[in-house]
C-alpha cells in the first residue's frame, strides 16, 4: 500500500472544509470553551444532534487534524488539537 503525503496546500484544505460547516465549528467552539475532552454523547446531547450525525461530524474534524478522539470502554471522548489550531490557524479559537 502506498501512503501519500498531503501537501499544505490539501491539508489547508481539508481543514476549511471540517470548519464550513456550523455544527463543526459548534462543535469546536464548545470544546474551547470547556478547555477539556468532552464525551462524544455530551457533545451531542448539548447540540442536540443525533448519534450518526454527530459521529459524522466528529469523525471530519478528527481526519482534518483539529480533534483528537480517546476510546475508553464503550464511551469515546473528543478533546481539541490545540497544536494544529496554532500552527495552521493562529488565533482562530480566540475569535469563537
Amino acid at each position: 500500500m502506498i501512503i501519500k503525503q498531503l501537501s499544505d496546500n490539501e491539508i489547508r484544505i481539508q481543514i476549511f472544509k471540517a470548519l464550513s460547516d456550523e455544527v463543526r465549528l459548534n462543535i469546536i467552539a464548545m470544546l474551547y470553551e470547556k478547555q477539556t475532552e468532552m464525551s462524544c454523547g455530551e457533545i451531542g446531547e448539548t447540540l442536540d444532534i443525533n448519534k450518526s450525525t454527530a459521529s459524522y461530524h466528529f469523525k471530519t474534524l478528527r481526519e482534518a487534524g483539529l480533534t483528537t478522539t480517546r476510546k475508553k470502554g464503550q464511551n469515546k471522548y473528543v478533546s481539541l488539537n490545540i497544536d494544529a489550531f496554532n500552527e495552521i490557524l493562529p488565533g482562530f479559537l480566540d475569535t469563537l
